[in-house]
Formats: structure tokens, C-alpha cells, sequence
């Protein structure tokens, strides 16, 4: 009952237990933009990586890394490869009390793995005594989490919110500043000041962190350095890695094996 199929429904809202939880292997995804009216959800993935989308930002969630999304909260789930697909849903009233009402994105260290691997192959029925007490070591869990920062706002500028979801769509890398002035016919200070504005970096600053955002997934996807490189326009490999050493203090290399 908790396996889903690549393209069958769910509405989680519709279900009436407490706990409610999910697992599909899936690849090539689109949720599409939509929110859960009456329940929280934990979104992660063992293997492979996700893109989650709200009103105002990206995040990228690799094996490392899960969201907790609240009710009400606008989403959009995308991934392009294999993905082990983990979703757990709260009852919202019970899940404010532990969580709050925002997102975040929080690392998984592995009791935590292990007790969401668990849940999503619950059956949907009341929990018993031992679940029950799952339950209770899993928030307790959640609430130390360590809290991760890596995330994109996105503009909301009519002339640069289309085009932002075609680039994260398509997974074509955002043009150079001057580039993308002489395209849509806008001169580079203005489209400075208005990524500045809105998502708080000046547009080439945005630009980056969309790449190592891409970069992540990329090398979770099991690309090499080499083909990270050569995607996201980068002159060589040792430029690739002399950049995410900067954004992230280690090598990509690094960077996996102490997420593992």
C-alpha cells in the first residue's frame, strides 16, 4: 500500500491517519506546483537527487539532505534520474508542535535514515504502541537536526520568472550577464539591480550558486568532474573544482564522501 507507481496518484490529504508514508523508485519527475492543505511533509531521497521549488526558492535535497515542507506550503518536485522517492505526511496540527510552520532543509544522519526507510513502508492504519514510539525517537531526531543553508531565491520579476523555469526545466545554464542583457533587451544594471533586489545576489552571484546548486546534483547523479565541468560551461576541470572548493570548502570529491 505505501509503493507507489511511477505515474499513480496520491492525495495524501485524502488519507486520515496520523502518519502517512510513501516509496517509489521513479525517474523523470514533475509534481507540479501544489500544496497539502491538512499535513506537513518530509521529502528525501536515499539515492539520487531532487529539485523542490516553492513560491520563492530552489533547494537541492542529494541523499544527504531532506526537506520538511509545511502545510499550505506551494511545491514543486522535480528529478531527471533515478530517484528513491521517500515522502512522509503529519497531521499539520501535530507536526507544528515539533516543526514550526516554515521550511527547512536538514541534514539525515543515519538513525534518521533508517527510521524514515521504515515509515514509508508502514501500512495506513493506526499506528500501534512501537510505532508509536518510533515516532516519538524521530521528532526527537528532527529537532537536533542540523539545519543546511544551500538554497537559490529566485526572482519574481515577470521578465526573469519564465525564463528561471526554463532554465531549471531544461537544465540549461544561465547565460553570462551580458548575454542575457542583449537577449531580452535589458541593460546589465537594471537586471543587476533587480536580482539584487529580489533574491538578495547580484545577478553573476546568482548565476554561480545556480551551478553549484546543478553541480551537487550533477555529482550525485554519478556524472564525473570532467562532465560537471564540460555541462555547466566551466573552462576546465581544474576551474570546476577550484570553484566549489570555494562555495563549499572541499573538493566534490570531498564534498560526497563525508555526506555519505
Amino acid at each position: 500500500m505505501a509503493v507507489l507507481k511511477q505515474n499513480e496518484e496520491f492525495d495524501a490529504d485524502a488519507i486520515p491517519e496520523r502518519v502517512v508514508g510513501i516509496a517509489s523508485d521513479m525517474v523523470m519527475h514533475d509534481s507540479g506546483f501544489h500544496a497539502h492543505k491538512i499535513k506537513a511533509q518530509l521529502l528525501y531521497a536515499p539515492s539520487g537527487c531532487m529539485t523542490v521549488t516553492t513560491s520563492d526558492k530552489q533547494f537541492v535535497l542529494p541523499p544527504f539532505r531532506m526537506l520538511w515542507i509545511p502545510a499550505n506550503e506551494i511545491h514543486r518536485v522535480n528529478f531527471r534520474n533515478i530517484v528513491a522517492y521517500r515522502s512522509i505526511y503529519f497531521d499539520a496540527i501535530d507536526a507544528e508542535k515539533y516543526m514550526g510552520s516554515s521550511l527547512k532543509v536538514l541534514h539525515v544522519n543515519p538513525l534518521l535514515k533508517a527510521i524514515i526507510e521504515r515509515i514509508c513502508f508502514w501500512e495506513w492504519v493506526p499506528l500501534n504502541r512501537e510505532q508509536e514510539n518510533i515516532i516519538n525517537v524521530f521528532w526527537n531526531e528532527m529537532i537536533v537536526a542540523p539545519q543546511e543553508r544551500l538554497e537559490l531565491k529566485m526572482p519574481y520579476d515577470i521578465r526573469f520568472k519564465k525564463m528561471v523555469e526554463e532554465w531549471t526545466q531544461r537544465v540549461s545554464v544561465p547565460p553570462m550577464l551580458k548575454d542575457l542583457a542583449g537577449k531580452i533587451g535589458v541593460v546589465e544594471k537594471t537586471i543587476t539591480r533587480i536580482f539584487k533586489k529580489e533574491t538578495g545576489l547580484s545577478y553573476q552571484d546568482w548565476r554561480q550558486q545556480w551551478r553549484l546548486q546543478r553541480s551537487i546534483e550533477l555529482l550525485v547523479e554519478g556524472n564525473s568532474i570532467g562532465e560537471v565541468a564540460y555541462i555547466l560551461d566551466f573552462s576546465s576541470d581544474s576551474a570546476f573544482i577550484e570553484f566549489f572548493k570555494k562555495h563549499t570548502g572541499s573538493t566534490p570529491l570531498q564534498y560526497l564522501l563525508k555526506n555519505e
